[in-house]
């Protein structure tokens, strides 16, 4: 099996299917749909990961171009009260969007997102990478450890919110022999 991996342009039939993929990914984990407040950058992905040089959306395609998983990666934007003068947009990135379709999972891929992300991440002047999750995803915590996160805040609040981050680690360890990459664009063989 070939997963390609590619960044996510202004195409505007391509930008519509990774819409409906994440809202279709969202409603599977979590068993709701749009929420103004919380996928603004899904409605908007040219202002929060297209545009912005610093910013950027991966997508992992099968040998049919069935979008199979995502990832975002952009500057620090948020405003959360307990994490001022922590982050910052010029020093912190933050991942966004990591699904993947359930019947592509344990092959590597989020993996495989992730150390794509990050490289990005590295080239574009981070040093550092924030994420939140939740409790409620099977995997989640353990997953984001073993890409080296360590939790900074466990909110134990009504969605299970637990806050990570990560130094960004040197860019020659970032990538694996199995990932080749092409002018922004990815193959996973597996």
């Amino acid at each position: 099996m070939n997963i390609s991996i590619k960044e996510l342009g202004n195409d505007l039939n391509l930008i519509s299917e990774v819409q409906k993929f994440l809202f279709s990914q969202i409603k599977k984990e979590f068993g709701y749909g749009y929420v103004p407040e919380f996928h603004k950058d899904i409605k908007n992905l040219n202002d929060f990961y297209i545009h912005p040089k610093r910013n950027n959306f991966f997508i992992a395609m099968d040998e049919s171009n069935n979008i199979i998983a995502t990832i975002g990666i952009r500057a620090y934007d948020k405003d959360f009260e307990e994490f001022k003068g922590i982050y910052s947009n010029d020093k912190t990135a933050s991942i966004w969007r990591l699904f993947v379709d359930e019947k592509y999972r344990r092959y590597g891929i989020a993996s495989r997102l992730f150390q794509i992300a990050e490289r990005f991440a590295h080239k574009n002047g981070f040093g550092e990478i924030y994420l939140h999750t939740h409790r409620t995803l099977p995997g989640a915590i353990d997953f984001w450890t073993k890409m080296g996160f360590k939790i900074t805040i466990d909110t134990n609040n009504e969605l299970q919110t637990v806050h990570m981050d990560k130094n960004i680690i040197n860019i020659d360890q970032l990538m694996c022999t199995s990932l080749q990459n092409n002018h922004n664009n990815y193959v996973i063989l597996i």
